[in-house]
């Protein structure tokens, strides 16, 4: 006599996103594994995200120990962390929830950017010292670091900044500024304009890599323009890493 087969299990995979590299994967795997779970979620700090495909959710965890229960209560296979580089806190937090949940994990980080003999970058380890360097090299400052650290440079009345945004930011920010909202990517022709028609004699900007915000800094190389740079934060200890989609999906064929 035979016996009914079982209900078979679907594969589940958990993508941290937010990142244009995070909907390429999500797209990826929907495409190329149509047998496998695939859900995105998404910090909700955006008003109006950008959504993946396959199944997306919205909002936090609740630290660590959120995530590792959402993990085996939703039967997570794999997880990888595609956030922004400098989503610092999420990523610590998957890797504990990993180890304690036992999901293999991969960290997906578009490379950095690198500086051309003709670049005049300023490195810096933080909002903080980058806020310390824009007192000695300009006035008219073009902000492009995101809404949420505006309260790093509040203090700087000397300086007139242009903060470029996809959400209006909130207070405290600094009393002399212009808001752009907009969303890359830019062109580089957009951005040799924004540099000229404002006077920008400084930019700021985080070493967030990939195409889509790359222009700017190829504008203000050809303007002379100092740039000040805030260096990412380093990747959890003992997560491996992959730069592309394509290297994350060959990560999960491989398990």
């Amino acid at each position: 006599m035979s016996v009914p087969a079982g209900p078979v299990r679907v594969p589940h995979i958990l993508i941290l996103g937010g990142t244009t590299e995070a909907r390429r994967l999500a797209a990826d795997l929907t495409d190329r594994l149509p047998g496998t779970r695939v859900t995105t979620s998404l910090a909700g700090r955006v008003a109006a995200p950008r959504l993946p495909a396959g199944e997306v959710r919205i909002g936090g965890f609740g630290g660590p120990d959120g995530l590792a229960h959402w993990l085996r209560e939703h039967a997570v296979d794999a997880l990888i962390d595609a956030t922004h580089p400098f989503a610092g806190t999420i990523s610590f937090n998957a890797a504990q929830a990993a180890a304690t949940a036992h999901v293999p994990l991969l960290a997906l980080r578009r490379p950095g950017w690198v500086p051309g003999p003709d670049d005049t970058w300023h490195p810096v380890a933080s909002l903080t010292e980058a806020a310390e360097a824009v007192r000695g090299l300009g006035h008219r400052v073009f902000l492009t670091t995101g809404r949420m650290g505006l309260a790093t440079f509040a203090h700087l009345t000397d300086q007139w900044f242009l903060v470029r945004s996809v959400d209006a930011p909130e207070p405290p920010f600094p009393p002399r500024m212009q808001v752009l909202l907009a969303r890359g990517p830019f062109s580089l022709e957009d951005e040799r304009a924004l540099l000229r028609d404002h006077r920008i004699d400084v930019l700021v900007t985080k070493d967030s890599g990939g195409a889509a915000t790359a222009p700017k800094l190829e504008a203000a190389r050809e303007a002379g323009v100092p740039v000040v740079v805030v260096r990412r934060p380093p990747v959890p200890p003992g997560v491996p890493v992959a730069e592309t989609p394509d290297q994350a999906v060959a990560w999960l064929l491989a398990l």
